[in-house]
C-alpha cells in the first residue's frame, strides 16, 4: 500500500464538528471563531445530547470532533463524551489548547475517548507562545505529556503561517519525544481573528503563507515528520493541473456546528450569515436561499468557489485573465503513513 494518498470524500460516512461553547483562556491571533457570528453561550448538557441525537440518527458512520473556545472550559465535558459514546458515534475527539480544565484526564478513561488532539503551532517557545500566548507552549507540552502517561491516544494540530512555516521542519523530534501519535498541518483561513485583522491593516491575507512557499515547506515536511514513525495529514490547497476540483459539500456530510444553533457545510463561510442549516426543535432544518448550498455547485476556473469569495488574495492570474491554478477544496486532505 502507498504510504501517501489524497482522502477522497465519502458519502458513506460523516464528520460532526461541535462547537460546545466559542469561550477560551487564549486569544491567539489566527482563532476562526466570530462571536458575533457563532454566538457565546455555552450550551448545556441537555442541549448538547440532544444534537448529538440527531447527527447521531443519520444513519452513517459519524467521528465526532468536540471544540471550543476551549472545550475543556465545559463543566460537563466528561459527560458529552460518554453520551456520544453512548450513542455510538465512530470516533471521538476532544481539540484541546493543553490546559485540561476540569481534571478532564481524571473523568475520562482512555477507552471512552479516541484522541485528545493539542493544538501547538511552534517548535520552539517564542515561535508558538507569540502566536498563542505566553505559557501555552509549556502548558501544551505539560498537557500532552500527562494525556500520554494516563493512556490517551494523542494527536497534534499545527497551523501552518509566516509567523512559523520556518520551525514546522523541526517540529519531528518534538512529536517523537512527547509520544504523539498523529500529526495534523492546517492551512490559515481569512477568517474570524485573521479576517479582522486584514480589514484593520488593509493587508488581504495576514499570516497566510503564500502558495510557492506552501508547496516548498510543507510537503517535504510532512514526509520528513512521518518518516519518524507518525501518521501525518496536511491539506491539499493547490490542484495539480491534471487534478480534477470536487466540493466537500456536494458529495460528503461535514456539518460545523456552532452554540447559536447554526450549522455550516464549508468553514469559509462561517463569517457570514451563509450555513445551509439550522438546528431548531429537535431536527436540521434547512435555510433559505441564498447560502452557501446554493454555491458548491458554481464551477468556476479558480477551482473553490468558496475561496474566490472569501479569501481570493491566494489567487494568481496570469495576463489573459486566466488563473494560474486552482484552489481545492479546503476539506481534501493528503495523508502520509509511517513506513
Amino acid at each position: 500500500m502507498a504510504r501517501k494518498r489524497t482522502v477522497a470524500f465519502s458519502p458513506k460516512a460523516a464528520n460532526l464538528f461541535f462547537h460546545i461553547l466559542t469561550r477560551c483562556n487564549l486569544k491567539c491571533r489566527h482563532c476562526y471563531i466570530n462571536p458575533d457570528q457563532h454566538g457565546t453561550a455555552t450550551l448545556s448538557l441537555a442541549t448538547i445530547e440532544s444534537w448529538l441525537q440527531v447527527f447521531a440518527d443519520l444513519g452513517k458512520p459519524t467521528n465526532l470532533v468536540l471544540l471550543g473556545g476551549e472545550p475543556t472550559l465545559h463543566p460537563d465535558l466528561a459527560g458529552v463524551v460518554k453520551a456520544a459514546r453512548r450513542l455510538r458515534f465512530a470516533s471521538i475527539t476532544i481539540d484541546t489548547n493543553g490546559y485540561l480544565f476540569h481534571d478532564i484526564l481524571d473523568r475520562l478513561a482512555p477507552s471512552d475517548l479516541d484522541y485528545f488532539s493539542f493544538s501547538l503551532d511552534g517548535a520552539t517557545e517564542k515561535t508558538n507562545d507569540a502566536l498563542r500566548g505566553r505559557g501555552s507552549y509549556a502548558a501544551c507540552r505539560e498537557g500532552i505529556r500527562r494525556a500520554v502517561a494516563k493512556g490517551f491516544s494523542t494527536s497534534l494540530i499545527y497551523t501552518v503561517s509566516t509567523a512559523n512555516i520556518e520551525e514546522l521542519a523541526q517540529m519531528g523530534p518534538l512529536l517523537e519525544d512527547l509520544g504523539v501519535e498523529r500529526f495534523f498541518i492546517q492551512v490559515l483561513g481569512i477568517r474570524g481573528n485573521p479576517a479582522l485583522q486584514a480589514q484593520s491593516t488593509a493587508v488581504d491575507r495576514p499570516l497566510q503563507v503564500d502558495r510557492d512557499r506552501w508547496l516548498a515547506v510543507v510537503p517535504a515536511a510532512a514526509e520528513e515528520i512521518a518518516d519518524r514513525g507518525l501518521t501525518v495529514t496536511y491539506p491539499k490547497v493547490f490542484l495539480l493541473p491534471q487534478e480534477d476540483f470536487a466540493c466537500a459539500g456536494q458529495v460528503a456530510d461535514n456539518f460545523f456546528v456552532f452554540p447559536n444553533g447554526r450549522v455550516y457545510r464549508c468553514p469559509l463561510c462561517e463569517d457570514f450569515p451563509m450555513h445551509g442549516l439550522t438546528l431548531e426543535n429537535g431536527r436540521l432544518a434547512p435555510m433559505p436561499p441564498i447560502n452557501e448550498s446554493d454555491l458548491f455547485a458554481l464551477d468556476i476556473p479558480e477551482g473553490c468557489v468558496m475561496n474566490r469569495l472569501i479569501q481570493p488574495g491566494n489567487l494568481v492570474y496570469g495576463a489573459d485573465g486566466v488563473p494560474a491554478y486552482r484552489i481545492a477544496c479546503c476539506m481534501l486532505k493528503e495523508e502520509i503513513l509511517p513506513p
